[in-house]
């Protein structure tokens, strides 16, 4: 396993650059920090329509970004994808997602909706299932509304977003509604401790350190009795049976990649579909980098193929 070579120019450029990790900001900075590295790797794509919206939610209004790829038919309804962004429930936004939110929908000529959900520390477990839970749920109330499907749901996101969508598949799966079809893992946390081989072995030098991880868990968590809960770490579910089908997509040289495979496999043992994709020269939030990692536009393109098999 080799690292790939845009990725390695890619970190060479941020050595270089002197950029401080996450966790020598502030949260607010960090976010800052986010958004102008995300500006800076983000493919330029153009979509039929987005709009923002807002729904209610239990803790205040929920922000959320639908994307429509084309114009609907005469009574077509479209799937949809609902899209957990990344960032260690402490940062990334409806804009760090936007590139690859724009490229999921016309790729899989798909309606996406991008939830906006509460950022640690200013708010703690669980606040961000909960968001995310009531935002699944909106779009299933609210379907036919969106032009979307009620029986043609994924879930999906990146990193914390993967983290996110997981729970929410095992939420919808206890509750019974909605039925979700597909659930997009990409470079997932689940995981209840940072132990794994892969966090230490790229624990420096690779984006996303080990330290970066450890602040976003000491933001995001209330108490370590928390990493027991399975809305924070759904590997400790003890039954992953009769979950959606899944592509979960990990990166060789990911601190998050061994507990991604962890997971895959768990779901397998479940009984469930699904399809483990290792992009092994690639690192943590390749997914988001089109305009510089020809990788990223592959997992996108991977994405959307998947996703068209069972919506």
């Amino acid at each position: 396993m080799a690292l790939d070579p845009q990725a390695r120019q890619l970190l060479d450029m941020v050595q270089k650059s002197g950029a401080p990790e996450m966790w020598q900001l502030t949260p607010d900075e960090a976010r800052a920090e986010y958004v102008k590295r995300t500006q800076r790797a983000k493919p330029e794509i153009d979509i039929y329509q987005s709009r923002d919206e807002k729904i209610p939610g239990s803790g205040g209004p929920i922000s959320i970004r639908i994307y429509t790829p084309r114009p609907a038919k005469e009574n077509e309804l479209f799937s949809v994808l609902v899209w957990f962004h990344g960032g260690g429930f402490v940062i990334g936004d409806l804009d760090t997602h936007d590139s690859a939110c724009r490229a999921l929908a016309n790729e899989a000529d798909m309606v996406v909706v991008s939830v906006d959900y509460r950022l640690a520390p200013e708010h703690k477990f669980p606040a961000a299932v909960e968001d995310c839970w009531t935002a699944t749920k909106w779009v299933a109330n609210n379907a036919n509304s969106i032009g979307c499907d009620v029986t043609s749901i994924a879930v999906g996101g990146d990193s914390a977003g993967g983290n996110l969508a997981a729970v929410v598949a095992l939420l919808a799966r206890n509750e019974g509604y909605p039925k979700l079809r597909f659930q997009l893992l990409v470079y997932p946390c689940v995981a209840p401790e940072p132990e794994t081989r892969s966090h230490h072995e790229f624990s420096e030098g690779y984006l996303l350190t080990r330290r970066t991880i450890t602040w976003f868990f000491k933001q995001y968590l209330r108490t370590q009795k928390d990493t027991k809960d399975i809305r924070y770490a759904p590997l400790v579910e003890s039954d992953l049976s009769n979950l959606p089908p899944a592509l979960v997509i990990v990166a060789g040289f990911d601190p998050l990649r061994d507990e991604g495979v962890s997971y895959a496999q768990a779901l397998i043992e479940g009984g469930n579909r699904v399809k483990l994709s290792n992009y092994e020269g690639m690192i943590h939030g390749f997914y988001l980098m089109g305009k510089v990692l020809d990788a990223a536009n592959d997992a996108i393109s991977e994405s959307a193929r998947e996703m068209k098999k069972y919506l």
